[in-house]
């Protein structure tokens, strides 16, 4: 497959001064290699390449993307593959706001499965709340799942450079699990105390005999 990536300036759409918007093209055979195919596959998915068809993507160049992209080249090329990395611009701003769409789309599908996620989160916690059995353990097994929760959007934020618009709802459900989760572990920490202060009353009572 030949590419030619064309060098000439498109209007940036951050605005009329901004500098010409930076792409890269990346073209990438593995061959018959399942496992390498797999590894950029999820390599360029997480980096949030738009696939223009199989094997050639499209990133902006922008922040360490350059870097990650040679990196991920060089291990193709070391098992025997084939990567081209070649730096343009687009000639038509509506095929750049194209490709810009697609990637704030791909985006928004994965902040909505953060946000359709977050209820049963919400709804486990209540329902534990409910039955008294706001415990330690419980509040370990929320915290992992909070957690799980805020490494993936903070992965999905990472690789999304054009601001998309189901960023703020999936921050905002994420949110609302960390303010739930917050009331759960105060819960969970009043109970055990009031636990102890009772065990300790009942421990220090004093014990009398009556003899006959």
């Amino acid at each position: 497959m030949t590419i030619v990536a064309v060098r000439c300036y498109a209007r940036n759409m951050i605005g009329e001064g901004a500098e010409p918007l930076r792409w890269l093209l990346v073209s990438i055979t593995t061959g018959a290699d399942a496992s390498l195919r797999v590894h950029v596959w999820r390599q360029l998915r997480k980096l949030g390449a738009v696939y223009l068809q199989s094997s050639v993507c499209l990133l902006p160049e922008t922040g360490t993307l350059p870097q990650a992209v040679q990196r991920l080249a060089a291990r193709v090329r070391g098992s025997g593959g084939k990567a081209r990395i070649l730096h343009t611009r687009f000639t038509e701003q509506a095929e750049q706001d194209a490709v810009i769409a697609e990637q704030r789309a791909d985006r928004d599908g994965e902040y909505g499965e953060v946000v359709e996620r977050t209820p049963v989160f919400l709804a486990e916690i209540a329902q534990e709340t409910a039955r008294g059995r706001a415990t330690y353990a419980e509040v370990e097994e929320s915290e992992a799942d909070l957690e799980r929760f805020d490494k993936w959007l903070t992965s999905i934020s990472a690789r999304d450079y054009f601001h998309a618009a189901g960023g703020q709802a999936a921050r905002d459900a994420v949110q609302a699990c960390r303010d739930a989760f917050t009331a759960f572990e105060a819960a969970a920490l009043a109970a055990e105390t009031e636990a102890d202060t009772t065990s300790n009353t009942a421990t220090d009572t004093p014990q009398l005999r009556v003899d006959d």
